[in-house]
C-alpha cells in the first residue's frame, strides 16, 4: 500500500492504490487490484507510472469523501436554506446545518474541513512530486496530471471559502479567508499557518483554474471519463460558478461563452465535450449518469459507495429525514404540475420527498458536481446583471422549457430586472434542488437565511450580520494551528 501520512489537523491522508474509481486513469471498466504489497516512501511513489496513477486516483477519491462530494456537502448546504424540513432531529444527518446551530466541535464542521484539506494536500503532493519526477511519464501526461490536481485544489478551496469565510461580495474579499496551503505536507512541521484573505483565496482558485483550462485535455476516450475526471470544459464551467460567487458578472459571461457560444436556443458546447441539456432531466438521476449534461459527477459502485447515514440517498430518500417545505420552492407558481422535475419528488403520507438519489443499499447514485443547466443559469444571471435581459430570458427559458415545454412565464416574472432576477433565483432552486446550491446562492447576495420548521422542529432565520451566517472554524484546525 502506498502511504503518505499527513499529520496536519490530526488526520492521516492515505494516498494510492487503495483508492480507485471504477473508471480508472486507463479507462478500464473494472477496478484495479487493491491488494497492498508494501509501504513506500514519498520519494519512491513517483518512480513508476502505476504508482503515479494511483496517486491521481487517490486525489479524486479524497474529493469524493463522504463529507465532500460523496454527497453530504450537498446536504449541508441545501438544508441551511428554506426548502427542506427536518423530520428526525438526528445530529448525524445535518440537523445542525438545518438549524444553523453548529459549533466548532460539530461533526459537519470538522469532517468537511478535514476532507477538503485532505483533497488539497493530495493535490499538492502530486504537484510537488511531479515537479521533481523525471523520465517516468511523458511531459504531456505530467502536465495533465498537474492540471487535474490544480482543478481539485481549486474546487476544494472554493467549497471551503464559501462556507467558512464571509462572502466575497460583502467587502470585495477583504475578510479573513482560509489557511492557504500550497505545498505538500507530510509532517506536522507547517501546521501553523495564518488565514489568507478571501480575495487571496479566490485569486489562487482562479489561477489554478486558468492553468487547468489551458492544460487539461479537451476530452477523454469515453463518456465515463468525461463525466468523472476534469477536462477543459470542467475548469471553464467551475470558473463561471466562482466568478458568479465573486460578483464578477463580465467574467461569468466571458467563461460561459466558451461552452455556450449561441445566443439562441438550443444551447450547447461546440468544442471539446459537446455538453448540452438532455431532453429529459430524470435521465440524469438513475437511468444514465454519463450524459453530456453531466460535466462532473462523483461515481459510486457496489464496492465503492457510502452506506447508512453517510449516504445522501439514505438521508433524503431511504430514511426520509427531510421533506420539502410546502412554503418553500415546492409551492412556487413557477413549478407547474406538468413539470418533469416533479418526477424527481415523491409524495408519501402527505409530504413530498426528494427523489434525485434513489438507489437503495448499496447507494450507487452518481453525485452531480457540475451540470450544464447550472452553466446556463449562471450565464442567465450574469447577462441580466449586465443589462442583457433578452439573453437572460432565453437562457432561463431553455432550462425551464426542457422540463415543462408548455409553460408560459407570467409577464410579471420577467418584465423588470428585479422580477427577472427573482425568477432566475427560483429557477435555480427548482432545477438544482438537492445539489448543494442554496446556501451559496443566499450568501453571495447577502440575503437572510429564512426561518423554517414544522410543529415539532423549528429553525430561526439567520441575518447576514449574524455569527452563524457562515460555518465556524473547526476545533480540528484551531487545536493544531496556533497561527489562528
Amino acid at each position: 500500500m502506498i502511504r503518505i501520512i499527513n499529520k496536519i489537523k490530526n488526520i492521516s491522508v492515505i494516498l494510492g492504490l487503495t483508492y480507485f474509481f471504477s473508471f480508472t486513469l486507463s479507462g478500464c471498466d473494472s477496478e484495479l487490484n487493491t491488494e497492498s504489497e508494501t509501504s513506500l516512501s514519498a520519494g519512491e511513489i513517483f518512480q513508476t507510472q502505476t504508482r503515479i496513477e494511483g496517486l491521481v486516483n487517490g486525489m479524486y477519491k479524497a474529493l469524493k469523501g463522504a463529507s465532500m462530494f460523496g454527497g453530504r456537502i450537498h446536504l449541508y448546504l441545501d438544508v441551511r436554506g428554506e426548502d427542506f424540513i427536518n423530520v428526525t432531529g438526528n445530529s448525524y444527518t445535518a440537523y445542525e446545518s438545518w438549524t444553523n446551530s453548529y459549533t466548532s466541535g460539530s461533526n459537519d464542521i470538522n469532517n468537511t474541513w478535514q476532507q477538503a484539506y485532505a483533497a488539497i494536500n493530495n493535490a499538492n503532493i502530486i504537484i510537488d512530486g511531479l515537479a521533481k519526477s523525471t523520465g517516468v511519464i511523458s511531459d504531456e501526461v505530467k502536465t495533465q496530471y498537474v492540471a487535474e490536481a490544480k482543478f481539485v485544489r481549486a474546487l476544494s478551496y472554493y467549497t471551503l471559502v464559501t462556507i467558512y469565510a464571509r462572502p466575497y461580495t460583502e467587502n470585495d474579499g477583504a475578510s479573513k479567508g482560509l489557511p492557504l496551503r500550497l505545498q505538500a505536507e507530510t509532517t506536522s512541521a507547517n501546521n501553523d499557518l495564518a488565514r489568507s484573505t478571501v480575495k487571496e483565496v479566490y485569486k489562487q482558485i482562479l489561477e489554478d483554474l486558468d492553468f487547468a483550462e489551458t492544460n487539461l485535455p479537451d476530452s477523454y476516450s469515453s463518456s465515463a471519463l468525461n463525466t468523472t475526471r476534469a477536462h477543459k470544459s470542467t475548469a471553464i464551467a467551475l470558473k463561471t460558478r466562482v466568478y458568479l460567487n465573486k460578483g464578477d458578472f463580465q467574467n461569468v459571461i466571458a467563461e460561459a461563452k466558451k461552452i455556450v457560444p449561441q445566443t439562441d436556443a438550443p444551447f450547447s458546447a461546440t468544442t471539446g465535450v459537446k455538453h448540452a441539456l438532455q431532453s429529459d432531466i430524470t435521465t440524469l438521476f438513475g437511468s444514465n449518469f454519463l450524459t453530456t449534461e453531466s460535466i462532473l459527477s462523483m461515481p459510486s459502485t457496489a464496492s465503492d459507495s457510502y452506506s447508512g447515514q453517510s449516504a445522501i440517498a439514505y438521508v433524503y430518500y431511504s430514511n426520509k429525514e427531510y421533506y420539502l417545505n410546502p412554503s418553500g420552492i415546492l409551492g412556487s407558481s413557477l413549478w407547474g404540475t406538468n413539470d418533469a422535475r416533479r418526477n424527481l419528488i415523491e409524495l408519501k403520507s402527505g409530504k413530498y420527498y426528494l427523489k434525485k438519489y434513489t438507489k437503495v443499499s448499496p447507494y450507487i447514485d452518481y453525485i452531480p458536481v457540475i451540470r450544464y443547466s447550472e452553466i446556463l443559469l449562471n450565464y442567465a444571471e450574469a447577462a441580466l446583471r449586465t443589462n442583457n435581459n433578452a439573453l437572460a430570458i432565453k437562457l432561463l427559458e431553455a432550462v425551464h422549457h426542457r422540463s415543462d415545454a408548455g409553460f408560459v412565464f407570467p409577464a410579471s416574472s420577467e418584465n423588470t430586472s428585479t422580477a427577472l432576477l427573482e425568477t432566475i433565483r427560483q429557477e435555480r432552486r427548482i432545477e438544482l434542488l438537492g445539489e448543494g446550491f442554496r446556501s451559496n446562492d443566499l450568501l453571495r447576495d447577502l440575503l437572510t437565511i429564512p426561518a423554517k420548521g414544522s410543529s415539532s422542529l423549528q429553525a430561526a432565520q439567520v441575518l447576514p450580520s449574524a455569527e452563524n451566517y457562515i460555518f465556524p472554524l473547526p476545533d480540528s484546525e484551531t487545536n493544531t494551528n496556533k497561527a489562528l
